[in-house]
């Protein structure tokens, strides 16, 4: 695997074209939830992603540093691709999104809203339920945090 970490500024066009498709395949598509992906936010976030050698944005993290007086940092949009699920890159992806906020903001907690049915799996990197359930787009989802 071949893992990139850029800003959105550094991100290439044929980059960003490829995150944004591969977006829309998981979480529009695979998940037939018609919303708004390129919700505006993007150009403050961290870009995560790794490409196989015969395929380009098989796991990718949207990774935002406690901007803003938030008080936290933020992983979302995590995915990985159908083609390489269960043979662990979500782990590794979700660990080095973890390492990415550790090197930069050290002291702040990491919030993410988690899928319900994918709950154990963030538990497991130490994260804990800080809302109840609720609805986003029809996909039942919670609000869980990590502390520092």
């Amino acid at each position: 695997m071949n893992w990139q970490l850029k800003a959105f500024a550094e991100l290439t066009t044929t980059e960003l074209y490829d995150i944004i498709q591969r977006r829309e395949q998981v979480f529009v598509v695979e998940q037939t939830c018609p919303y708004l992906d390129a919700d505006g936010t993007d150009v403050n976030a961290l870009h995560l992603w790794a490409n196989s050698d015969t395929e380009t944005v098989v796991a990718y993290a949207r990774i935002f540093l406690g901007e803003g007086g938030d008080g936290y940092s933020r992983i979302g949009r995590v995915l990985t691709a159908q083609s390489v699920r269960r043979l662990g890159l979500g782990r590794e992806l979700m660990q080095r999104a973890l390492d990415v906020c550790h090197t930069y903001t050290p002291t702040l907690p990491i919030r993410l809203g988690a899928q319900v049915y994918l709950r154990a799996f963030y538990e497991s990197f130490g994260f804990v339920a800080i809302s109840k359930e609720y609805l986003e787009d029809d996909i039942p989802h919670i609000d869980m945090e990590r502390q520092p």
